[in-house]
């Protein structure tokens, strides 16, 4: 079972360390789960091509997204600069958009229009992270002498160059506009996680982010955790997944038949009938096989016979 869980068990396990080499954090597959479904409502019109590569070597450029066609105009803010071919890199929250990763991806894009004969007039440029560019910023505005807007927070445009560019603070973004980029980091609250979950049945998209869920979910296995301390006392299991936003989300899609039954008894050491209730709830909320595994101590062909 994961971390978040078995911290009860054993108190001196640490929250997992994403730097260290065993059992990274994916965050750039999360990351382009999380860009599609922020674009949702133009998908018929964007193609997003990830890990687009520009040589026989490995020089690749994050995501490469094209519009299809070129002058639909999209209203969704952190797309409002998007022509034909949009270049975008992500750097996960461990990461920053240096001064060097800038010049980098604007290289890829001189030798994406080489390439493609594209019109260096319909290229785009977005740099993601989860922290303020300052030093990125500074530069810009010192050195190369460009203008910088904020007209939507957290979106800051670089004005004076002859491609459209823009330096995204994820974490500045509104979560009614934003949830997606916004919450994929590893410093949110229960909170936080409560919304993702109820977001997740609303839009039905569980089945499709496998790779967003796994991740925000052990970046955040400390307030996970937190959500899961059970007192001595036995806590009924409708009780636990409610904590973490499950029922809602259930009840938002339709997908809740009567009342959940059984108890989650202690460290979830209880019946095989509680277990399968829990490998049940995370394989509705879109959790990967593999973690199910972990978290309940079922085998893979137990967790695959169960519905949906």
């Amino acid at each position: 079972m994961p971390l978040w869980l078995r911290m009860q068990d054993d108190p001196d396990i640490k929250p997992v360390n994403e730097t260290a080499n065993e059992n990274p954090i994916a965050w750039h597959p999360a990351f382009i789960e999380a860009i599609q479904l922020e674009l949702e409502q133009y998908k018929d019109i964007l193609e997003f091509n990830p890990e687009h590569q520009l040589t026989s070597e490995p020089l690749k450029i994050d995501v490469l997204i094209i519009k299809k066609p070129p002058d639909v105009v999209i209203k969704k803010n952190i797309a409002a600069i998007f022509r034909a071919d949009n270049i975008v890199e992500y750097k996960s929250p461990t990461d920053y958009v240096s001064v060097e990763d800038f010049y980098k991806v604007y290289a890829y894009g001189c030798l994406y229009v080489v390439q493609t004969k594209a019109a260096i007039t319909d290229l785009t440029l977005t740099f993601i992270e989860s922290r303020h560019p300052r030093a990125l910023l500074a530069h810009l505005k010192d050195v190369r002498h460009f203008r910088i807007e904020e007209n939507s927070r957290g979106i800051y445009t670089v004005v004076g160059d002859v491609l459209p560019i823009q330096i995204i603070d994820s974490r500045k973004l509104l979560p009614e506009e934003n949830i997606w980029l916004k919450n994929l980091g590893n410093k949110l609250n229960l909170a936080e996680i409560r919304r993702i979950s109820g977001a997740l049945g609303r839009q039905g998209k569980a089945a499709h982010i496998g790779a967003y869920v796994e991740a925000v979910f052990k970046a955040n296995s400390e307030v996970l955790r937190e959500a899961f301390k059970m007192s001595d006392a036995a806590v009924s299991l409708e009780q636990v997944l409610e904590e973490v936003g499950l029922i809602a989300k259930w009840e938002a899609r339709g997908e809740k038949k009567g009342k959940l039954e059984g108890r989650l008894e202690g460290k979830l050491e209880g019946k095989l009938e509680g277990k399968l209730e829990v490998a049940h709830a995370l394989k509705v909320s879109g959790l990967p096989v593999t973690q199910i595994v972990q978290f309940t101590g079922l085998t893979e062909d137990q967790i695959l016979k169960l519905l949906p």
